[in-house]
């Protein structure tokens, strides 16, 4: 095989979810820039599918140091809290962008954007769209990157990143039909998403699968906090083909119950407080307690009961979700919902800078590609504001690279056409390979963890890594890469839950003894790359 297009840019964008749109939309002013996706621009990705909303401070009785207070306790304060404090800082300026460009929030009556409560959160601060928030940001966002001076390359697969020496200098791409695609970059922004689809139950789309941080692992990145993974409490549980799919916390956020078979309120057991609305770790692990305990429902689950509510606000506030439910024969207004905790959100990720810089020079990375944002456990509604505040930070941030003769290193090239020659001449279904590692995950790297658990989903891991995937033609060719990557990032959230020796937000080790809360940890991040692994303890390196 051989390049058969050079594509040569100032800025070279990779996925096309809401952070990566954003930041395409911003490094457009500032030189020649492509957007690279595996879907299609406005489709893919996470962002469109997020229900819930968008967390910013927009009223007077709120304030920007109570949303850090709350996402710092939210995330078991393993949060960066400069990245915080942008966070906060920005999102409500990153909204007004939305609204200028045309996005349609609900309102209140003063005609003041409409904020509803989520878990964790002392005050309603997250706007919404009915429950169809992100894919009214997405359709705005769409537009304004259709306006934008920028290049899309669309259902064309980044399969690893180029160097020139020690700096990122662009990616090498499969376009639909396998052909290789070289893009050169003074810039690359990784902003590829998630990767919860390495678990067999997840809300993720089909591109959840961990491409960036296998890419960034492999060019010699430095990743933090691999082992935090969020699991959603809510996500469905029946039919089959339809497990995990997102119930947005907007349910609850509207009112709605948690009850177990037996018709208890369990959650008065676990945070009576904050009930249904409590961080999403500790209502996850509520759901899986019970369930576990025998007080689930027939179908492995939860009731999640909005019938109490007036049929009018289910209608206007949760329409996405009342339709969904009728098309699997349930009318959320007169019965329950069975719901169970689903793979969702991964908090670590890609090591950046309050300027989205990695540790590689030329490489920046934001949304769920990178960590550091989101701690331990992300609050409902901080995602789809990441988006925004750090994919406007790293296009902006990346544009501002000097402009650079690219060259290209051959050997790169031929090392990434053996991979692909090998792929043609393999033997294992890569169907079959991610099917086997999403199980292997599910049972060992779960919501609860203990040692033997996570080094048999390790194994098993490292083995399917190895194994030799088959591409039926060169159009296959992607999917093999996609599976290599989700071995890869598998891997790595076993690696690191290994090594973090306590129970912290998402992260629960229940064969390890513990006498302190998460605000007196002696840990910090852990970090893995090709040259290292480890923990921070006291400030120092454990």
């Amino acid at each position: 095989m051989h390049a058969d297009d050079v594509v040569d840019c100032h800025v070279l964008v990779i996925g096309s979810g809401g952070a990566g749109v954003r930041a395409a939309i911003e490094a457009a002013g500032h030189g020649d820039t492509v957007l690279v996706t595996k879907t299609i621009a406005g489709k893919g990705g996470c962002t469109t599918m997020a229900e819930g909303g968008y967390n910013a401070v927009l009223k007077k009785e709120d304030s920007c140091e109570i949303h850090y207070e709350d996402t710092l306790k939210g995330g078991a304060f393993l949060n960066d809290p400069e990245l915080v404090k942008i966070l906060v800082r920005e999102s409500p300026l990153r909204m007004e962008d939305l609204i200028r460009w045309g996005a349609v929030f609900d309102f209140t009556k003063e005609n003041e954007i409409a904020q509803r409560p989520f878990g964790g959160q002392r005050f309603p601060r997250t706007c919404y769209a009915g429950d169809r928030t992100g894919h009214e940001m997405m359709m705005t966002l769409v537009e304004q990157l259709d306006a934008a001076d920028v290049t899309k390359l669309q259902e064309v697969t980044v399969i690893d990143l180029l160097k020139d020496g020690d700096r990122v200098s662009g990616a090498i791409a499969l376009d639909e039909n396998g052909s290789i695609v070289v893009l050169k970059a003074d810039s690359t922004v990784l902003a590829t998403g998630g990767g919860s689809r390495v678990y067999d139950v997840s809300t993720n789309s089909s591109s959840g699968t961990g491409d960036g941080f296998a890419m960034g692992y492999r060019a010699g990145a430095e990743l933090i906090d691999m082992e935090m993974v969020q699991f959603h409490p809510t996500g469905a549980v029946y039919p089959y083909d339809a497990r995990g799919r997102l119930i947005t916390e907007a349910v609850r956020g509207e009112g709605g119950l948690l009850k177990n078979r037996l018709g208890e309120r369990f959650m008065k057991k676990y945070d009576p407080g904050r009930m249904e609305l409590s961080t999403r770790d500790v209502v996850s692990r509520a759901i899986a307690t019970e369930i576990a305990a025998g007080r689930g429902t027939p179908r492995g689950g939860v009731y999640l009961d909005v019938t109490h509510l007036p049929k009018e606000q289910i209608e206007t506030r949760l329409p996405v979700m009342l339709e969904q439910f009728l098309k699997y024969g349930v009318d959320i207004r007169t019965e329950p919902m069975e719901v169970a905790p689903t793979a969702h959100h991964i908090m670590g990720g890609l090591k950046i800078t309050p300027e989205c810089k990695t540790t590689l020079p030329g490489l920046f990375a934001c949304g769920e590609s990178a960590g550091g944002v989101q701690g331990a456990n992300r609050l409902g509604g901080n995602a789809l504001a990441d988006t925004q505040v750090f994919g406007k930070r790293a296009g902006e941030f990346a544009a501002r690279a000097e402009k650079r003769v690219k060259k290209i290193n051959p050997a790169q090239i031929a090392k990434q056409e053996e991979r692909l020659d090998r792929f043609l001449a393999g033997t294992e279904n890569p169907a079959v390979v991610r099917t086997e590692l999403q199980q292997a995950m599910w049972r060992g790297a779960g919501i609860f963890r203990d040692e033997a658990g996570l080094k048999n989903a390790l194994a098993v891991a490292s083995r399917l890594m190895q194994a030799p995937l088959k591409a039926v033609s060169t159009k296959n060719l992607a999917d093999c890469c996609i599976v290599e990557n989700m071995c890869l990032t598998a891997s790595l959230i076993c690696r690191s839950a290994l090594i973090r020796p306590e129970s912290r937000g998402a992260h629960m080790r229940v064969d390890i003894p513990q006498d302190y809360d998460a605000a007196h940890s002696p840990y910090g991040h852990t970090y893995i790359s090709r040259n290292r692994i480890g923990i921070v303890k006291h400030g120092a390196v454990a």
